[in-house]
C-alpha cells in the first residue's frame, strides 16, 4: 500500500486492493512479464463471464463508494467499468484488452489518490443509485434481448 495514506486507510484499503489484484492481477504466464487476473478467466466464458465480470467490478465500485469515494472518483471509475465492459464484449480483442487495462487496479489507484490529496469530497449517493437503476436496466434489456432471441430461434425449430 502507499506510504502517504494515513494507516487507518491502508486498513481499510487492505482488501479492496487485495481483491482488485485478484482480479486483475494475481497470475503470471511463465517466462514472460503478462500479469493476468481472475477477470481475465472469467471473460473467456463468452457472454456469461462478461456478465459476471461485469457485476464484480460494478461490487467494487459500490464498496470503494462506501468507503468514501466521491462523486467524481465514481464516475471515473464507473467509466473504467464501462469501458472494460464493452471492449470485453468484442471476442478475442476484449480478451486482448483485458489484458493490459485491468479496471479494477486503475480504480483503486484512483480510491487511493483520492484519500491521499483529500480532493473530490462529497457524497456520492446519487450516483450509486443512479449506477443501480442504470445496472437493473442493462440487465433488463440483456433478459429480453436474449428472450426475443430464444424465442425467435424456438419459432425457425418449430416452424420447419
Amino acid at each position: 500500500m502507499d506510504s502517504q495514506l494515513p494507516q487507518n486507510y491502508e486498513d481499510e484499503l487492505r482488501w479492496l486492493n487485495r481483491l482488485s489484484v485478484f482480479l486483475d492481477n494475481r497470475f503470471r504466464i511463465p517466462g514472460t512479464n503478462i500479469r493476468f487476473g481472475a477477470d481475465f478467466l472469467i471473460g473467456l466464458i463468452p457472454y456469461a463471464g462478461d456478465v459476471i465480470s461485469f457485476g464484480l467490478s460494478g461490487f467494487l465500485v459500490f464498496m470503494m463508494a462506501r468507503k468514501g469515494a466521491s462523486g467524481m472518483v465514481l464516475v471515473k471509475m464507473i467509466g473504467n467499468v464501462w469501458l472494460d465492459g464493452m471492449v470485453g464484449t468484442i471476442p478475442i480483442l476484449g480478451d486482448i484488452f483485458d489484458l493490459s487495462y485491468r479496471a479494477n487496479i486503475r480504480n483503486l489507484n484512483l480510491l487511493k489518490e483520492h484519500y491521499g490529496k483529500g480532493e473530490h469530497q462529497g457524497s456520492a449517493w446519487w450516483i450509486l443509485i443512479l449506477i443501480v437503476l442504470v445496472l437493473f436496466l442493462l440487465i433488463g434489456l440483456s433478459v429480453y434481448v436474449i428472450w426475443r432471441i430464444l424465442a425467435y430461434s424456438m419459432n425457425l425449430v418449430i416452424g420447419t
